[in-house]
């Protein structure tokens, strides 16, 4: 057997990761499956090493090291993550659903951003991550009203950006780890390159040969690099939406959603639409003070208008949704992340009468 993959219950990943680390001469890679939020999933094949030395980066990076807090699935990258630095660290992991928050300072957690956004709400929350050293915070995009929030709350926050082909986040706050190397391609692609990437995707060697290539993996994300180095994530590839001709990114436009006061959470997506291509749909978690304003199946009410207005302060106007659809809370795959599979189902279903006018 040369792979594992990460099952059982907490205790179980636990001792399993623990002796995977320790044991002496080869050991097998570990299989992490990628969340599948656009598709289907690929099972990543990652070897000790590659753990290891993002473990020992972002230790070197984050100046510190010491227990963490589990609030991911293990089975993903991110809470495999969190076992792995916290064992290194001589500390059993605190998992957060079952033990709670732990007493004292200085650990750690990570964090995607919809599980921060409601724990900045929450009281004993809150107070429990002025507590913590860092909060990472990853997972997909974190716009600068969320990281402007945690800190006047006083919350540590690093931004970090990876996946399961380079062990987890391996670029904190727009800046490499020690050891890993950035490039965009002549696509727009973010590439990376380093010790801590994949070895292949278990079973796929076509897909592993289109996204390894000469020592660099080609992701999936659009990106920059500041005249600093530091990146710049626009989104994945398949965020831009074309609409009528148009490339809507609709990251750009949830973002600027989300700092709307009435908007508490907000995602963006295309549609497949007859007449435009892609209809840029946004899904909205109202504040309770516009909860009673915005109605779905009202597409020319005056809140919709007023949101269509806000984007179009910071966007050209095309940009903004056509379609809204009014939500409780967004529905989250196991690891944190926005199903995007079960969103655009619900676009579907409430297609009819929710379409906002264009202009």
């Amino acid at each position: 057997m040369d792979v594992w993959s990460v099952r059982g219950s907490f205790d179980e990943v636990v001792d399993r990761v623990r002796d995977w680390l320790t044991d002496d001469g080869p050991v097998p890679d570990v299989v992490i499956e990628t969340s599948g939020s656009s598709g289907t999933p690929k099972r990543v094949r990652l070897t000790r090493t590659a753990l290891l030395a993002s473990v020992g980066a972002s230790a070197a990076r984050l100046g510190a090291s010491g227990p963490w807090v589990l609030a991911l699935p293990p089975t993903y990258v991110a809470g495999l993550q969190v076992v792995a630095r916290s064992l290194v660290a001589g500390h059993r992991p605190t998992l957060l659903e079952r033990d709670g928050w732990p007493d004292g300072e200085g650990w750690f957690v990570s964090l995607v951003p919809t599980q921060l956004t409601r724990m900045l709400e929450s009281p004993d929350d809150l107070a429990a991550l002025r507590r913590a050293h860092t909060v990472l915070l990853g997972g997909g995009p974190i716009g600068a009203a969320l990281r402007e929030r945690a800190a006047g709350a006083g919350v540590s926050v690093v931004a970090t950006y990876g996946s399961a082909e380079t062990a987890g986040g391996c670029v904190y706050d727009g800046m490499p780890l020690d050891g890993v190397a950035l490039a965009i391609g002549v696509d727009g692609r973010i590439r990376i390159a380093g010790p801590t990437l994949f070895t292949e995707y278990d079973g796929q060697p076509d897909l592993t040969r289109d996204v390894l290539v000469d020592g660099w993996f080609r992701t999936s994300d659009a990106g920059r690099l500041d005249h600093d180095g530091r990146l710049v994530v626009i989104g994945r590839v398949d965020d831009v939406i074309v609409s009528g001709g148009l490339n809507v990114p609709g990251p750009a436009v949830a973002e600027r959603l989300r700092a709307h006061a009435g908007v508490e959470e907000a995602e963006v997506l295309g549609v497949p639409d007859a007449e435009w291509g892609n209809r840029v749909v946004a899904f909205v978690v109202p504040a309770p003070a516009m909860v009673s304003r915005l109605v779905a199946g009202a597409p020319h009410s005056s809140t919709t208008a007023e949101l269509r207005d806000w984007v179009a302060a910071a966007h050209p106007r095309a940009w903004a949704p056509r379609q809204w659809v009014v939500l409780d809370a967004i529905p989250l795959l196991p690891n944190g992340k926005p199903d995007r599979q079960a969103l655009r189902a619900l676009a579907a279903r409430d297609e009819t009468g929710n379409e906002g006018a264009a202009s």
